[in-house]
């Protein structure tokens, strides 16, 4: 297979491709970003450059291809608890202040590989626990992600040794997930019910998911231009109910962005409620 780098030409046909099918923009000279990305699917499709698979990839009629280029070029790695902050926040503020014995949906906007869902589920299950807690609330998670390849992961609940190095701690793991054989380990099926897993792009309408409490989406808006982001956020404030909680990323800000929300700061970190 040829590794022909990807002309400034194609590449600005693929990031407008890619830009108006899922949002994302790349910006200048990350060509090596969409060989590294785009590689193994040279071989998949018999394609023998990476510049005839992002033309193929601009006809209409290649429907399995272009799902795939939206899937490796979507799909990022993601770690346990990030950041640590935003767990803390939840079970220590924000868990006491809504859990009023109604039902609770939290939403994860991009669930990736299933990480911070679980994550998620995992802070609920450890705010039940503890003693001064007498929760009768129904609590429900919603993990939504554009990579079917990574919804499969997501609802598979499976993690070799390398993932679960990455964030998790001795003990949350030996109380949440229990050895599959292989070198794996699956999350307890009390966690794994707690999340429902769909295929969302962030571009499309978010109606049909219902209204949530608190959504996390972290890590995120960084690959948006700031006209998506504010789309975005303005449609989370739609779906949030009266005084919901929005989480983003330690590096992302909502300002200039929109007007809907009013923002926290913790310490350490920020949230955003909805006015």
């Amino acid at each position: 297979m040829s590794n022909k780098t990807l002309g400034d030409s194609d590449y600005g046909i693929f990031c407008n491709f890619l830009e108006k099918q899922c949002g994302i923009v790349l910006g200048d000279s990350k060509q090596y970003l969409v060989k590294s990305r785009l590689s193994p699917l040279m071989a998949r499709f018999k394609i023998e450059s990476i510049t005839d698979l992002v033309n193929k990839t601009m006809q209409q009629s290649e429907r399995q291809l272009r799902a795939a280029v939206i899937d490796a070029m979507t799909t990022n790695e993601t770690l346990w608890f990030r950041d640590t902050y935003p767990y803390e926040l939840l079970k220590n503020r924000l868990l006491p202040e809504i859990d009023k014995g109604k039902p609770l949906k939290i939403w994860s906007a991009a669930s990736s590989s299933g990480q911070e869902p679980y994550s998620i589920a995992m802070t609920i299950q450890e705010y039940k626990n503890q003693a001064s807690v007498n929760s009768r609330s129904m609590f429900s998670i919603v993990g939504t992600d554009i990579s079917n390849t990574m919804l499969d992961i997501c609802k598979n609940g499976e993690y070799d040794a390398l993932a679960l190095s990455r964030g998790l701690s001795t003990e949350r793991k030996a109380q949440f997930f229990k050895d599959s054989g292989n070198g794996m380990m699956q999350i307890n099926p009390d966690i794994k019910r707690m999340v429902n897993f769909r295929h969302l792009n962030l571009l499309d309408n978010y109606h049909l998911l219902g209204k949530f409490d608190v959504i996390f989406c972290r890590n995120v808006l960084i690959y948006f231009s700031a006209e998506i982001k504010s789309q975005i956020i303005n449609k989370f404030a739609e779906q949030l109910n009266p005084n919901g909680y929005l989480i983003l990323g330690a590096s992302e800000s909502m300002s200039g962005l929109s007007d809907a929300f009013n923002m926290i700061r913790c310490s350490p970190g920020i949230i955003y409620q909805k006015k």
